[in-house]
């Protein structure tokens, strides 16, 4: 390779073809052009006469320098030259390029990638040989990497080979592999590393510059990877903590939420505050959604540090507690449920109410604090509950020492057994160890926890197996018995202080935690080895684990090769190994000592000009032939026509761009509102990030719907401010509600009370409603923000209102969520043609609306899934139709008497 200051040829040999030009001059200079034919009838006067001399014709100057910079061009570019080429290696013999490919070098892969081929590029060109030694320990070398020069043609092959792997770096192990290792000629050392400062750095550094001049690439403090830590188990919300290496400025993250299928659930955001390393990502979600989730991601971070699975340890179960006695409302502290409700409520939600109506709702648990004999009824339905899957939780006391009944793992002795009585005891009892076997293995019973009185278990053959956790003396406190695919568990003791103080210790939350996993079919600690089910890779994808991979031991185990992040155990006994629960995310890579050079990532690259001199003589070549045609006369006759032509096309292509230009401008400048070219959806702008990107996207994605299903083809949808914009172009204003909203400004009310007034529809979607489809606090809420408006008078949809038939026959008004009822302005046939111009609702549309710029959903709809979606999109058409046509669909009543006085 010849290198002439930035530009260099890598097949230089090939500019010798450059000494053939003279030659060339000679040939097309000496070679006249094609004659020109042209028709004259004289011309046989002349047959037969010879000229006394005969001087050939020769090609324009102009012509041929034309064709010789066309040759020359052609010429160098095969030489392939470069510009900026890369200067790595300066009169070495060889190249070690060391890549680091952890975790934290996945986000920005490709960039390495296109690094480390670069390198081996140019070891290739200069014919040197190369090494390429990952850092990331690897299952297969188990004693580390071994430097093995080879032919850098075959690295380029393999480079696809080298992924990134989803555990940590051991520079230290690493440094201490290459000391024991040489090179026999003198070699370029090139670090591609993740940025981030480990331990074993400096002594990584000092063995690497043994084998020769080394130069660091490194990534920019504002790209270097961000972890995502796994969120607490015992938290009502989800609470996601991001970290990143440095604190910079203020930066804006976005943590998505996916199902088991990869389908959106949800999506939160954190916010870095300047300077601070930690931020965190809250996700509010409903029972339902919540459960659905199992992976969380970083948006635009692949990797395995930014991946999160859950498993059952972050599922709020739904429970039931129902109290045998009255509640003791004036002295909480005696009921039945107030601390089984305080132990339960931070993992599950918490239901009151009568076993009825509980039974009638989706339960993981029920929980029956005190309950004698149940009437048949109850006691077959909830039998049958369990047989389904049921976890029965009963406590003892003083109606269930009097009355049992079947729904009981064991029978009980009549009467309980306490201080001072038959069966007494001198002094209150403490706990025993629990089990091994048990679902409380590993959990420590405090000393200060005693029980005075217990209800006792009619000995038997199974009793040893039915007990989870026993007395001091012998005596079950805990037993159970599986029935069906359901189970029944019985405390035998009060679920309140009055017969053991067990409830007010932080064993009880411990113990409740357990329960309530149990009924999910896992234990919360598995006691034996679990087989790994799927792995994650570097780019954080899960994938079939290799065999290399070893069973997850109790307890977890150090992430690494043979143990990396993933998910353990069957369908029966999930459990999630996260990278982000035990690492500690390393500093930004500090200072180098002097000598070591220092590149980044994605800089100045060497640019291969060889393209762009075969387009150019390519152009060069067309152009020649357009130059021959002219003159031999197959253009035209004028030989200007064709370059005016040519320069005239020339001028349109770049006079179009700045007519469209024009118009943009005018446009922007507010002249023309784009709204009034075209039909166009709004959405009020609530000043929430989150909830004006899904309104958007909601809107986004029912106009798509509409384009498809419709004759009605509207533009994007456009975010608006009452006050500050212009409401009159748009026929249907979309405004989500949330609450912590701030109210509008008289501006803004005026500006909706006009809207409405003169024909606009307004569709108000309370996102947080009270359940049954009351307005409720939503209602005072709403109530709040459109204070000092003209509110119509609203009432239920009725089944035979124009919005149910539009475009669609429609029964409900789903969206994300469904059940609420819709309520629409009461109208009247004088006043905007019968339309409503407010419907208020609380079904959350535009989330089931919401698609991504490939036209995925963004957002899980319960309970009905893409069924309900559907319907959300047929009542998005039909509200589309209504405020879009009118009440026309109303006028078919009349069809019957218009048919009658035509038959007449």
């Amino acid at each position: 390779m010849i290198g002439l200051g930035a530009l260099a040829f890598a097949s230089p040999w090939i500019l010798a073809a450059l000494a053939t030009l003279p030659l060339l001059w000679w040939l097309l200079r000496i070679t006249p052009p094609a004659p020109r034919r042209q028709v004259f009838p004289a011309i046989r006067l002349l047959l037969g006469l010879r000229p006394d001399s005969e001087t050939p014709a020769h090609t324009p100057w102009w012509l041929l320098a034309l064709r010789l910079l066309i040759a020359g061009l052609v010429i160098v570019a095969l030489a392939r030259p470069l510009l900026d080429p890369s200067r790595t290696m300066q009169g070495e013999d060889a190249l070690l390029v060391v890549v680091d490919n952890d975790w934290a070098s996945a986000p920005r892969w490709p960039e390495r990638q296109e690094a480390l081929r670069a390198l081996l590029e140019e070891a290739q060109r200069r014919d040197v040989p190369a090494a390429v030694v990952p850092a990331a320990p690897d299952p297969l070398q188990p004693d580390g990497p071994t430097i093995a020069l080879q032919d850098p043609g075959a690295l380029l092959r393999s480079l696809a080979t080298l992924q990134p792997r989803p555990w940590t770096l051991d520079r230290a192990a690493l440094a201490t592999r290459l000391g024991a290792q040489s090179l026999a000629r003198s070699a370029r050392v090139v670090w591609l590393s993740d940025g981030l400062d480990a331990p074993g750095t400096p002594a990584l550094l000092d063995q690497l510059r043994r084998f020769g001049p080394l130069t660091v690439y490194a990534d920019d403090p504002a790209e270097l990877p961000l972890l995502l830590r796994p969120p607490a188990a015992l938290q009502s919300d989800l609470v996601v903590k991001v970290e990143r290496p440095a604190a910079e400025d203020g930066r804006q993250v976005r943590v998505d939420a996916t199902d088991g299928t990869g389908g959106a659930v949800a999506s939160a955001e954190a916010s870095f505050a300047p300077g601070e390393r930690e931020a965190d990502a809250t996700f509010r979600l409903p029972l339902e959604l919540r459960n659905r989730i199992e992976r969380l991601t970083l948006a635009g971070q692949a990797s395995a540090g930014a991946t999160v699975l859950l498993d059952e340890r972050w599922r709020r179960r739904p429970v039931g507690l129902v109290a045998g006695g009255a509640a003791a409302e004036q002295q909480p502290l005696l009921s039945d449920l107030y601390y089984l409700q305080r132990a339960l409520e931070p993992f599950a939600e918490v239901r009151r109410g009568d076993l009825g109506t509980l039974l009638d709702q989706p339960l993981a648990v029920l929980v029956l604090a005190d309950v004698g004999a149940l009437p048949a009824a109850q006691a077959e339905a909830l039998s049958a509950w369990v047989q389904k899957g049921g976890l029965l939780l009963r406590f003892a006391g003083p109606r269930l020492a009097e009355a049992q009944d079947s729904l009981l793992p064991v029978r009980l002795r009549s009467g309980g057994r306490t201080l001072g009585g038959a069966l007494a005891w001198d002094q209150p009892a403490h706990l025993a160890p629990f089990p091994q076997t048990g679902p409380f293995a590993g959990l420590q019973p405090p000393a200060e926890v005693t029980v005075s009185r217990q209800v006792l278990a009619e000995p038997s053959l199974d009793l040893a197996d039915k007990t989870w956790a026993r007395l001091a003396d012998g005596t079950p406190l805990v037993t159970a018995e599986s029935r069906g695919d359901g189970w029944l568990v019985l405390v035998h003791t009060t679920a309140n202080n009055d017969w053991s103080d067990l409830a007010l210790s932080g064993l009880f939350v411990e113990m409740m935690q357990r329960l309530v996993a149990l009924s999910a079919g896992v234990t919360a600690a598995s006691d034996r080895p679990l087989a790994p089910w799927r792995v994650l890779d570097g780019a954080g994808r899960l994938q079939p684990a290799p065999a290399t991979v070893m069973p997850l031991p109790p307890g977890d185990g150090e992430i690494g090769p043979t143990l990396p992040p993933g998910i353990y155990g069957n369908e029966g006994e999930r459990r999630a190994l996260n990278l982000g629960a035990g690492l500690v995310l390393p500093a930004p890579l500090g200072d180098l000592p002097l000598g070591i050079g220092e590149r980044r990532y994605g800089g100045a690259a060497e640019t291969p000009l060889a393209p762009w001199l075969l387009a150019a003589a390519l152009l060069l070549l067309i152009a020649d032939l357009a130059v021959a045609l002219l003159l031999r006369g197959l253009v035209g006759r004028r030989p200007a026509a064709g370059p005016v032509a040519t320069a005239l096309a020339a001028a349109l292509l770049l006079i179009a761009p700045l007519g469209e230009a024009r118009a943009q401008t005018v446009v922007q400048q507010g002249q023309v509102p784009e709204a009034a070219l075209e039909t166009r959806l709004a959405y009020v702008m609530t000043g929430d990030t989150g909830v004006d990107r899904l309104s958007e996207a909601g809107l986004t994605g029912l106009t798509e719907m509409l384009t498809r299903r419709t004759a009605v083809e509207p533009g994007p949808p456009q975010g608006v401010r009452p006050g500050q914009d212009d409401l009159a172009f748009y026929p249907l204003l979309y405004w989500p509600v949330t609450p912590g909203q701030r109210p509008l400004s008289a501006a803004g009310r005026q500006a909706l009370d006009d809207y409405m007034r003169f024909g606009g529809t307004l569709l108000i979607d309370l996102l947080q409603p009270d359940r049954g489809g009351r307005l409720g606090s939503s209602g005072g809420l709403l109530q709040s923000l459109t204070e000092g408006m003209a509110i119509p008078p609203l009432e239920p949809i009725g089944p035979e209102h124009v919005l149910t038939r539009s475009f669609y026959l429609l029964q409900d008004f789903p969206g994300r969520y469904s059940g609420g009822t819709l309520w629409v302005e009461r109208t009247v046939e004088t006043r905007n043609d019968g339309v409503a111009s407010l419907i208020v609702g609380s079904n959350d549309w535009a989330a089931a609306w919401a698609v991504d710029e490939a036209g995925r959903p963004l957002a899980a709809v319960v309970p009905g899934g893409e069924r309900q979606r559907e319907m959300a999109f047929r009542f998005g058409i039909n509200l589309v139709m209504y405020a879009l046509t009118g009440n026309y669909k109303a006028d078919q009543v009349h069809v019957p008497f218009i048919l009658e006085r035509l038959g007449q």
